[in-house]
This record gives structure tokens, C-alpha cells and sequence, in this order.
């Protein structure tokens, strides 16, 4: 076990939280701003290395990276006191998170394809590996030789300078980025609910740890669910299952049956399909439980950062017109950039975010164009038609400027294949599937929306019972999520403009709202995988936040107001209600954490606990692991070829590729993954897949040396899979290719 990189990598990172702590505690005013820190340090270098990074990659990306952020926290140093006590607090938080990421890591540590793994972290792997060989941006596509990447690569880059400033080989980089990124995630729900809950009365670091709970360990309800279904007499247990719309099956379901994977996979990608493909549904503690080094994960941390900068807007006054213009269009938009090539999904949503926490602000958004512009008039539909209207201007123009900040990657990289367009859905989730999902959290909503109500109305019974019977007849005419979300959205609106302490976590629970409902009525062409799992990811995070505030404030007994109930009994029930949910949503996590630890609920093997993401190859793939050891020692990018299409599953007996010796080394395949065929369209990936299959099974040696030379072909990979594929293999013939290095199952080719 790598200690010696654990203590590294934590210590570096805590001094780059440092480093950025000034220019936090400034941008950050009057917010619980140290748990800021981190993101903002991974913010600055990331943006300013991408920049730099087309110039010269990556020791010059990273030198001016950490050269602004020092410069900027030279500046604030000046203005403001840095909060170490707020940065102090935000690190014990941190390195909690990092070493319970690194305890899960350290036992299923396999960067590995199908069937030993699960998700897409060659893809992921494989994007580090060729940043690292990259001396400039955008890097090469490993799949596709001679082509820069057409994916949403900045998480990855972030991770790539973080290994250049630790000196840590990608293969341990991958690993300990995971955990990085995940207790930059908790720390920062954890500033971020803080922040929302100091101006409420409510213990910050109640609120705060109840955020950095629901965000970093809460799961969904599908779990405690089966072990109520389990501990239920047969007929309660049956009447459960349909209710909840989980499978069948699931009424002989026993403790003994868990497997981490499944409560991830709980609404219908189709639920008018009777064999429908259940769409993802992570929450965050599954996502990196899994391990995939991915894009969505990666960018939810910058997304709280978002949200952070849009809470100081929202409590600044009208007056502060140049301060609040600072905010959405200097400080916001390179974030929004940064959140876009680092996970395209995630820019329509901070660009959302924006809108609503605008629009719904106290000052109004026509202060922002002059400060005699108010909201005067004495029609509320016209004002709120005109907030609206100015809110989209605002957000729009945030999307646009951060397009600005990171135009690099926007010129020279296309993200999604042809044909895409968004559409209409036909079919609508059940009500059982969105409660597996969201019920601990509509919950929270329902209770503390109808107690803040009350505490000024009076009709706290009256807003429950509007809910329910709002969710019934969406029910009864097929749209369940409409049900659900109309009265969070009326009641938050409402709140909004009617209280004069309206906290921010009302933005959030109208932007998951609006989340929830965009996915049942659109959908991207082919994509509704995608769909549902990008967003609900995003639904996750801002819900999660809010309902740490939201239960704080319940679990204190607030808000009293006008309410029949004394703040003894309003307390009392806040409690019960955070110990039911609190429990429900750690059943996953009890049950997952020691079988992952124990026994990783895959079939990777290592030589013991290990961070190193490529060490299952010699037990794994003995036959191949020495052949791809000596292409990873190579220098620079040579061209490979191997068996194309790749797949998600790699055998050791050879029946299918997965890609393995560009996906490990990072060197570039003529072709690798199906994924290409989306990212290029099908007539250019068709082309090199009947390109690929000459190179190695052609009898034309004419074309077989045009081919060759047209890719710069250097070295051809002849291993288990492309003789399971190609039988007889004749580039072998040619005058000008040498076998450069034989092992027992592979032969490396040398062309020229």
C-alpha cells in the first residue's frame, strides 16, 4: 500500500487549499468561505492550464497556473484577514473523505473493462495516460490515431497536473485523484450548506454536516426498501415491491442477495416498454464506491463552486450593482466554462442555476442593467415576465463568456456525434421509481416547506394535503413527476417573494425540481440512458445540499412563526424525521462499504491492497500484461494498431478486445472503442474499420503499405484478440515491418 503517495497527495493538495485561501475568504465574503478553498485552487489551475496548455503541456500549463492563483491571493491578502479557522475545519473534512475514498480504493483499485469492472474507466484511464504523453492540448485520441479527443476532457487535465505537481505515475494518479475529487465534493457541500444556514439562526456545522452527508455517503431508498420488503410478512411485501415499481423478484430478496450495483439502476429508461433498460440512477456515494474517474463526477465539485458564487449574489443588495455585475460576469462565467469541458451535461444546468438563483433573487435582476431600473410596477405578471426575461439574458450571457474563457476547447473539439437533437418523451417514470430516488428528499421538502408556510399563514396542514392531492391527480392522469414538482416549485416561488429571509436552498430545490421535470418531457435522440443519468446526478447534488439545510432547520424546531405547535414538539418531530431518513438513506452504505472492502463484488485481483490502478494485469491477463508493459515504456505517441471495434469487455482468453494497449499506455489505435462511431459518425469510423482489417488480413501488400503509412503507423499489436478476430494475420509479410518484440501471446510489429 502506497502511504507514502496517500500522505503526498493530501498534503498537496491542503497547501494548494492554502495557497487559494485568500482569494477564497475574498470571493467568498461573509460565506463559511474555507471549504472553498480546494475547488477554487483546481478552478484556477484548470482553467489557466488550458489555456497555457495549447502552448506548451504540462509543466509551463502548470507553472502559470499556480502562478495566477498565487498572484490572485497576493491581491487579496491585502483586502482581506484569511479565515484559517474556516480552511482548518474544511481540512478535517477533507481528509476524512480522502481516506475513507483511499480505504475503498486501496482493495478495488482495477482501472479494467468488462467483465472484471463495471463503467468506462478505460476510457477514463486512457485519457490520463494520453494528456501525460501530450506536450501539447487538445491531446490525442487514443482511439482514434491522428485526432484530437471528442470528449469533455478537464477533469481529466486537472487530474494529469495534479500527478505533474506530486510526480505520481497516472496509474497511482488515477486512484488518488478519485479521492481528491471526492472529499473536494464533501468539503464543499459541506461549506456550501454551512453558508446557506449562517444568516438562519440554525447551527452552521449542523446544516453543514447534514449537506456533506446527503452529498458524500446518503443513498437512494432502493436498498432500505428491500430490507423492508425482506423483514414484511409475504403479502405486506408484495404490496411494497408494486408499490415502489421494483422488480418482482425482489419479494424473496435477503440481506445475503446485496450487490452494490443494483441500487443505481432503479427507474425505466421506457416504462411504456415491458423489457425496458433501467437507466442510471447513481447517487454520488455509489458513483465513487464504482470508481470511474468520470466527467459527471468530476465536475459537481465546480458546480457547488457555482453555486457558492451565486449565493453571494443572492445576498448581495441592489445598491452593490458593480459588485453583483462582478459576480455573474467576471467570477462566474470562467466556472461555467470550466464545468463545460469538463462535463458537457452539466453546462445547460449551471447556465439554469444561474436563471433561477437571478430571477428569484431579492434584488431584482433590472438593478444589474442601471440602478434606477427597479421593480416598480404594480403588475406581477409583468414583473415576473420581466425578471424572467432578464434572468435568461443573464444566464445566457454567463454561457456564453465562459464559452469565451475556454474557447480552445469549444474551436478544436466536438463533443457528441451527428445527428443528435433534443426531442419529446412519450412515456412518464412511475410514482414508486421516483420516490426510490427522490423520497428521502421530496420528504425533507414537504415538511419544512409546509412548516415555513405556516409559521406565517397558518396553513401548514393545508400545504401538505395541497401536495398530496397535487401527486394523486398527476397520478391519475399518467404524470406522476408533475405532481411532485409543481408544489416545490409554487412554494419556493412563493417563499421567495413574499419572505424577506428566503434562503438560497429554495434556488436548489426549484433547480432539481426543474431537473426532474426536463428529463420526462425531452430526451436526447438515442441518448435516453444518458438523459436521465447526467441530470439526475445534478438533482442529486442540489438536493442533497438543500436538504442538509432544510432538515437543520427541522431538527431545531424552526421556523415557529404563527404555528399552533410549541418549539419543543416542532423539534421533537424534526428529530424523528432526521433519524428515519438519516437511517433509511445508510442502509446502502452499511451494507456496501464492508462487502466492497471485503470482498469487492468483482472479479479483479491484486497482490494485495494497492492503489495502483493497472496492478490486476499480471494476475488477470498474464498472457498480454508484459506485451503492454513494454508499449507503455515507449516515448512520445507512436501510432498502434489493434483489433477494432474495441468493446466494454476484455477476455484473457482473446474472444473479445477492449482496446487494452491504447487504453493502458495511451498510445494511439488506428481505432479503438465503438464510442468513436458516435463521436465521428459512422462513415468515417466505418472507413477505418476496413482499414484496420487490411492492415492485418489484407493479401493486397500494396494497400497494406498505403495504409500504414497514411495512419504513421509504428508499431502492429498481434495478441490474443485480433487472432481471435482476424485468424490468419499477413502484415506480418510485408519487407517493411520487423517484429520488435515477441512474447508469449503477443507479437509487437515494427513498421519501417
Amino acid at each position: 500500500m502506497e502511504f507514502g503517495l496517500v500522505a503526498l497527495w493530501i498534503g498537496a493538495i491542503l497547501l494548494l487549499g492554502l495557497l487559494a485561501l485568500p482569494l477564497a475568504t475574498w470571493v467568498f465574503a461573509d460565506l463559511d468561505s474555507g471549504p472553498f478553498a480546494i475547488p477554487l485552487a483546481f478552478g484556477v489551475l484548470v482553467v489557466v492550464g488550458h489555456l497555457v496548455g495549447h502552448l506548451a503541456f504540462p509543466w509551463p500549463a502548470l507553472a502559470a497556473g499556480l502562478l495566477v492563483l498565487a498572484a490572485g491571493s497576493a491581491v487579496a491578502v491585502r483586502r482581506v484577514e484569511p479565515d484559517y479557522r474556516s480552511f482548518g475545519e474544511g481540512a478535517v473534512v477533507f481528509v476524512a473523505a480522502f481516506l475513507l475514498l483511499v480505504l475503498i480504493r486501496a482493495f478495488d483499485p482495477a482501472a479494467a473493462p468488462l467483465p472484471l469492472a463495471i463503467g468506462e474507466k478505460f476510457l477514463d484511464f486512457g485519457m490520463l495516460k494520453t494528456l501525460a504523453r501530450s506536450g501539447t492540448l487538445p491531446p490525442e485520441d487514443f482511439w482514434f490515431a491522428g485526432e484530437p479527443v471528442r470528449y469533455y476532457y478537464g477533469g481529466h487535465l486537472l487530474t494529469i497536473l495534479l500527478s505533474t505537481l506530486t510526480g505520481t505515475a497516472p496509474r497511482f494518479a488515477y486512484n488518488l485523484a478519485l479521492a481528491g475529487f471526492y472529499a473536494s465534493l464533501v468539503t464543499t457541500a459541506y461549506g456550501l450548506a454551512g453558508s446557506i444556514a449562517l444568516p438562519t439562526g440554525v447551527p452552521r456545522r449542523l446544516a453543514a454536516g447534514f449537506g456533506a452527508f446527503f452529498v458524500g455517503i446518503a443513498a437512494n431508498l432502493a436498498t432500505a426498501t428491500k430490507v423492508l420488503v425482506w423483514l414484511l410478512p409475504d403479502a405486506l411485501s408484495a404490496v411494497v415491491v408494486d408499490a415502489s415499481g421494483l422488480p418482482r423478484d425482489v419479494v424473496n430478496w435477503s440481506p445475503g442477495d446485496f450487490y452494490y450495483f443494483d441500487a443505481s439502476r432503479v427507474v425505466p429508461t421506457d416504462p411504456s416498454a415491458a423489457d425496458t433498460f433501467p437507466a442510471a440512477t447513481e447517487f454520488p456515494f455509489f458513483a465513487w464506491l464504482n470508481g470511474d474517474l468520470h466527467a459527471h463526477m468530476i465536475s459537481q465539485q465546480f458546480t457547488l463552486l457555482a453555486a457558492g458564487l451565486l449565493l453571494v449574489y443572492w445576498r448581495l443588495p441592489a445598491e452593490s450593482r458593480r459588485k453583483r455585475l462582478l459576480y455573474v460576469g467576471g467570477l462566474l462565467p470562467p466556472v461555467a466554462g470550466l464545468i463545460g469541458f469538463t462535463n458537457l451535461w452539466s453546462l445547460p444546468t449551471v447556465g439554469g442555476l444561474t436563471m433561477l438563483a437571478v430571477g428569484l433573487a431579492p434584488a431584482s435582476p433590472a438593478s444589474l442593467v442601471a440602478e434606477r431600473f427597479t421593480d416598480r410596477e404594480t403588475a406581477p405578471v409583468r414583473r415576473e415576465l420581466r425578471r424572467a426575461g432578464l434572468a435568461v439574458g443573464v444566464a445566457v450571457a454567463v454561457l456564453i463568456l465562459g464559452m469565451i474563457w475556454t474557447a480552445p476547447f469549444w474551436a478544436g473539439v466536438v463533443v457528441g456525434g451527428p445527428g443528435r437533437s433534443v426531442a419529446l418523451w412519450h412515456a412518464r417514470t412511475p410514482l414508486g421509481n421516483l420516490l426510490l430516488v427522490h423520497g428521502a428528499f421530496l420528504a425533507i421538502f414537504a415538511v419544512g416547506l409546509a412548516r415555513r408556510a405556516g409559521a406565517s399563514v397558518e396553513w401548514p396542514g393545508k400545504v401538505l394535503a395541497a401536495f398530496f392531492a397535487s401527486v394523486a391527480v398527476a397520478v391519475l392522469f399518467g404524470f406522476p413527476a408533475l405532481g411532485i414538482v409543481a408544489p416545490l416549485l409554487v412554494t419556493c416561488w412563493w417563499l421567495c417573494r413574499t419572505q424577506d429571509d428566503a434562503g438560497f436552498e429554495l434556488v436548489l430545490i426549484v433547480a432539481g425540481a426543474g431537473l426532474v421535470l426536463i428529463v420526462e418531457l425531452l430526451t436526447v435522440e438515442g441518448e435516453r440512458f444518458n438523459t436521465i443519468f447526467k441530470p439526475y446526478s445534478q438533482v442529486w447534488l442540489f438536493w442533497a445540499t438543500a436538504a442538509g439545510v432544510v432538515l437543520a432547520r427541522l431538527v431545531t424546531g424552526w421556523p415557529a412563526g404563527r404555528l399552533r405547535l410549541s418549539r419543543e414538539r416542532l423539534r421533537r418531530g424534526g428529530a424523528v424525521l432526521a433519524a428515519i431518513l438519516v437511517l433509511a438513506t445508510l442502509v446502502y452504505p452499511v451494507f456496501a462499504l464492508p462487502a466492497h472492502v471485503g470482498n469487492p463484488g468483482q472479479t479483479v485481483q491484486t497482490e494485495g491492497a494497492t492503489l495502483d490502478a493497472t496492478a490486476y494485469l499480471e494476475v488477470e491477463f498474464p498472457r498480454e500484461a508484459a506485451a503492454i508493459r513494454w508499449l507503455d515504456e515507449r516515448p512520445g505517441q507512436p501510432t498502434i494498431v489493434t483489433a477494432a471495434p474495441g468493446t466494454y469487455r476484455w477476455n484473457a482468453d482473446g474472444g473479445e478486445g477492449a482496446s487494452a494497449p491504447a487504453s493502458l499506455t495511451g498510445l494511439p489505435t488506428v481505432l479503438g472503442w465503438f464510442h468513436e462511431e458516435q463521436y465521428r459518425g459512422s462513415e468515417a469510423y466505418d472507413r477505418r474499420l476496413g482499414h484496420v482489417e487490411a492492415i492485418y488480413t489484407s493479401e493486397d501488400r500494396q494497400f497494406q503499405r498505403e495504409v500504414l503509412e497514411f495512419y504513421d503507423v509504428t508499431y502492429v499489436y498481434v495478441g490474443p484478440a485480433e487472432r481471435a478476430k482476424y485468424g490468419e494475420i499477413t502484415v506480418g509479410n510485408l519487407q517493411s515491418v520487423t517484429v520488435a518484440r515477441a512474447f508469449e501471446s503477443v507479437t509487437i510489429y515494427r513498421v519501417g
